[in-house]
């Protein structure tokens, strides 16, 4: 699949979401090591074409005040003791680490956008296409993408840099969810493009 055209540096950026120590430790090491070597090349090839980054983490404050019991997902975070500030566990992993002019989203939930500042920075940089990988994908990518959708934001996913727990969930969202709202692509799809918009 090709993407000459669809993306522009103007108008575009690539949001990479929760690629953080305790979230990537999840995931088996042979994956992990794979998803970071695509990210690391896509932000690298991304950068020299002059494309915006934007950064997403999720992080809570000592105690998890933000974390109610009825929340079933988050409850389990709270009692493994994973994500809170200011550790390293929810650092953004050294190998793809932000530079000076990207951006940061703080989320305390799932989607990039609930409760954060992200589509009014979104908005002020006349972004109107987000490039997205993220783990995991029936997680931050998959709420995220319903999200933006709803925004009216042109979407690409980048299949092979987001990672699930479960490689099934991961490929029929991939392959048969995902599609009706964004362009699915595999990294070496959207490097040629990213180099064909130079």
């Amino acid at each position: 699949m090709t993407l000459t055209g669809t993306i522009d540096r103007k108008t575009s950026v690539f949001l990479i979401m929760d690629y953080q120590y305790d979230i990537l430790n999840m995931l088996p090491e042979k994956c992990r090591a794979e998803i970071l070597q695509r990210a690391e090349h896509i932000l690298q090839v991304a950068r020299e074409a002059g494309y915006s980054v934007m950064y997403v983490t999720v992080s809570f404050r000592n105690g998890y005040p933000e974390i109610h019991s009825r929340n079933k997902i988050f409850s389990k975070i709270r009692e493994s003791g994973m994500l809170l500030e200011n550790t390293r566990g929810s650092e953004i992993h050294e190998k793809i680490a932000p530079q000076q002019n990207d951006t940061n989203i703080v989320k305390r939930r799932i989607s990039a956008f609930f409760s954060t500042d992200l589509h009014p920075i979104l908005n002020s940089k006349g972004i109107t296409s987000l490039i997205v990988f993220g783990v995991v994908t029936s997680g931050v990518v998959l709420s995220t993408l319903r999200s933006a959708a709803d925004r009216d934001y042109s979407l690409v996913v980048v299949s092979d840099a987001c990672a699930d727990l479960d490689e099934e969930v991961h490929r029929v969202l991939m392959k048969k969810v995902f599609p009706r709202q964004a362009t699915i692509v595999k990294t070496e799809d959207l490097i040629m493009a990213i180099k064909a918009d130079i």
